[in-house]
């Protein structure tokens, strides 16, 4: 049985702003609905390591919808990270910023990890989805226009996979592509499965 059967009962959330996360979702051929709740705090403990945040801020997140919640709903909620060399590279607040993330990025490899929590009236489940991302040394007439045409600030790290500076600038994933857009639509569509068939 694929997950389009298994869901057919389900009423199924994605609480996310992200269109790119809806897209990908989308791509599961799955019937769902988008709720967003704004103020929902994004700070984590600073003893927190790589794999542990975007965890905790997924289920942090998924705290804020328990009211929707039953035993035939399921609510996705995720956080996407960049991790380069041992700090989280979050999302730019203005073009200067932008500018400056990337051209760390540049010339280097960093990680991308997606936490991603599922959760009903009944039950929870956490996962994550690592990938290791190798851009080659860009200029910085490219880094600026990449800013200035695709203003990358809602996106972790300051860059879109998906876009211009993917296309130009990323040598090598190891992972999940899908992952660096923001949702590990792989593993989700196996977690979904196991998560509707647990007892």
């Amino acid at each position: 049985m694929i997950l389009n059967d298994l869901t057919k009962e389900n009423r199924i959330i994605l609480a996310s702003q992200s269109p790119r996360r809806k897209k990908l979702l989308e791509g599961l051929d799955l019937k769902f609905e988008v709720i967003v709740r704004d103020g929902i705090d994004e700070d984590f403990p600073p003893e927190l390591g790589m794999i542990e945040i975007p965890e905790f801020l997924a289920r942090n997140k998924s705290d804020h919808y328990t009211d929707l919640l039953d035993e035939k709903t399921i609510l996705i909620t995720a956080d996407t990270i960049v991790w380069h060399k041992n700090e989280v590279l979050g999302k730019p607040m203005n073009v200067k910023e932008a500018n400056y993330l990337i051209s760390r990025l540049s010339d280097s490899i960093h990680t991308v990890i997606t936490g991603v929590c599922l959760r009903s009236s009944k039950k929870l489940r956490i996962f994550h989805s690592l990938s290791e991302v190798l851009f080659r040394k860009l200029t910085q007439e490219e880094i600026e226009y990449y800013v200035t045409n695709y203003q990358p600030f809602d996106k972790a790290g300051a860059y879109g996979v998906q876009e211009w500076i993917g296309y130009i600038g990323i040598e090598k994933i190891e992972g999940s592509f899908f992952n660096v857009m923001g949702l590990p639509v792989q593993i989700l569509y196996n977690e979904l499965i196991e998560f509707i068939e647990a007892k």
